[in-house]
């Protein structure tokens, strides 16, 4: 039963990551990125709790830092506390750091969409995952300065955690 209940919501995350991607990708302008005043909530209603918006910062050296600039509420008992406005360091152990900064930086340099799972173990959950997507915005169409991303847990979790995740 166990199993079954971890491949139905495996496949729910999978279901909404293709909706979102659809959503994502219904806004871009030809060869053109869409831009974060492209997104409007009501597009993407049911997934709100698990999305979230980082800010791409280029420092004068070439180099790129993130910010979250929004974490929905439902990844506040993925993460334990309020994640918004805060940078990767912040958040994540080092090993989790150099994780993100490198799926970032591919979503940013590649200007393409970025999917993966990451262990929440490094948090003391190894049970759980996040089934993750990241998508460029740019707000010149060109040079990604922002990131939607879109987290779905999978995994046991316990019944009163809120995963943003809904059957359809």
């Amino acid at each position: 039963m166990k199993m079954n209940a971890q491949l139905s919501a495996s496949a729910t995350a999978a279901r909404a990551h293709q909706e979102m991607f659809a959503y994502w990708a219904s806004l871009r302008r030809g060869a053109s990125l869409p831009s974060r005043v492209d997104l409007h909530p009501s597009g993407i209603k049911r997934m709100l709790p698990t999305v979230s918006l980082t800010d791409v910062k280029r420092g004068s050296e070439g180099a790129i830092d993130y910010r979250l600039r929004l974490a929905g509420t439902g990844l506040y008992s993925v993460y334990g506390r309020e994640i918004t406005g805060r940078t990767l360091e912040d958040v994540y152990n080092s090993a989790a750091v150099e994780y993100w900064r490198r799926e970032l930086d591919k979503v940013v340099n590649e200007r393409r969409p970025g999917v993966g799972v990451h262990s929440l173990a490094w948090k003391g959950s190894p049970h759980m995952s996040i089934l993750w997507l990241r998508l460029p915005l740019a707000s010149n169409g060109r040079d990604v300065d922002m990131i939607l991303g879109y987290d779905a847990v999978v995994g046991a979790q316990a019944a009163d955690q809120h995963s943003g995740i809904r059957a359809a």
